[in-house]
């Protein structure tokens, strides 16, 4: 315990000094990137991962948290810190619609992650008609840039927020999987009937799940405003976001606290230094998207995470074996 929480301390001080060393605004952006969609990843790993709950659907939560903030600021004037406050609260409310309509009625699998899509596609129809939401043009915030204002002159800036995110997502997953919740959560995931016989509130434990999922994914729509300004039904609702979170997950090892930020980190390299470096080759990324996940599903199951606990203990068991020998 005290070795995990110094090396947390070590890593968490590097994080800090990284802006101080690296002066690149791309690298800053990238880094922030894949802080943030690892944190994304986060909030989808506590119901896909921990509670079992595949969602195809993550961005109903991200786009609902989005379009509060972008509206509470445009037609009230509220400050963007507030209005985060709505955004968690927009994100949870969505996540009890949506899980009490489909747990309540015993939906699982297939049939959960299909109806997460059809909410979420709902919801981009609703966003690209409805006159709040400026429509299909979507809504531009006012640059007024300030630590106040939740906007900065600087990458520097967004990647401390986003560093933020990061432990505090860190923080509930470590929470969960070291709780009585998490390991009644886990239950439900491995086999959901045993755990009701065992007297665990399958339905109470998946729908908190859900909930906070979707106050995490809001929050995160509160970020991505303020950072890049702007937000239309095809960002907040679209499919990118939803894929983009589960796929971070999936490669970096669902149901573990670190696999999304790890898949951020492998999945966003790959495909931001093949933009760079592939400019003639259109949907390079994309391609090796494809590939990488294919090979992590056909060779490491359980992520980047459950291939290294794999392979140490293999490594283990030979040490072992052969100081037994010796």
């Amino acid at each position: 315990m005290r070795r995990t929480v110094a090396v947390g301390v070590v890593a968490l001080g590097l994080a800090l000094a990284v802006p101080l060393v690296v002066r690149s605004g791309f690298w800053l952006h990238l880094l922030t990137l894949m802080l943030f969609f690892g944190y994304l990843g986060g909030s989808w790993n506590i119901l896909g991962g921990y509670a079992g709950q595949f969602s195809f659907g993550h961005a109903a939560f991200f786009g609902t948290g989005a379009y509060v903030t972008a509206i509470l600021q445009l037609n009230l004037g509220l400050n963007p810190w507030v209005a985060m406050l709505f955004a968690v609260t927009g994100g949870a409310l969505v996540g009890l619609v949506i899980g009490f309509l489909s747990f309540r009625y015993g939906l699982r699998g297939s049939y959960f992650a299909l109806i997460t899509l059809a909410f979420s596609e709902v919801l981009r129809v609703l966003a690209t008609t409805a006159k709040i939401t400026n429509g299909g043009q979507g809504l531009v915030v006012p640059l007024r840039a300030g630590l106040g204002n939740f906007q900065f002159p600087s990458k520097a800036g967004y990647y401390y927020v986003a560093l933020t995110l990061t432990v505090i997502s860190l923080a509930v997953a470590w929470g969960i999987e070291h709780s009585r919740f998490g390991a009644r959560l886990m239950a439900v995931r491995e086999n959901e009937e045993a755990a009701e016989a065992l007297g665990v509130n399958a339905f109470g434990h998946k729908l908190a799940a859900i909930t906070i999922a979707g106050m995490m994914a809001g929050a995160g729509g509160t970020f991505y405003v303020q950072m890049f300004y702007y937000i239309d039904p095809r960002i907040a609702y679209g499919p990118a976001i939803s894929v983009e979170s589960l796929l971070v997950s999936i490669i970096g090892g669902m149901g573990t606290v670190f696999g999304p930020f790890l898949g951020s980190v492998v999945l966003h390299l790959v495909g931001d230094l093949t933009r760079q470096g592939l400019t003639d080759a259109p949907g390079m990324s994309l391609v090796l998207y494809g590939v990488l996940l294919i090979l992590i599903l056909r060779y490491l199951p359980n992520g980047l995470i459950g291939g290294a606990r794999s392979l140490a203990a293999r490594v283990g068991l030979r040490a072992g074996g052969a100081a037994s020998a010796g």
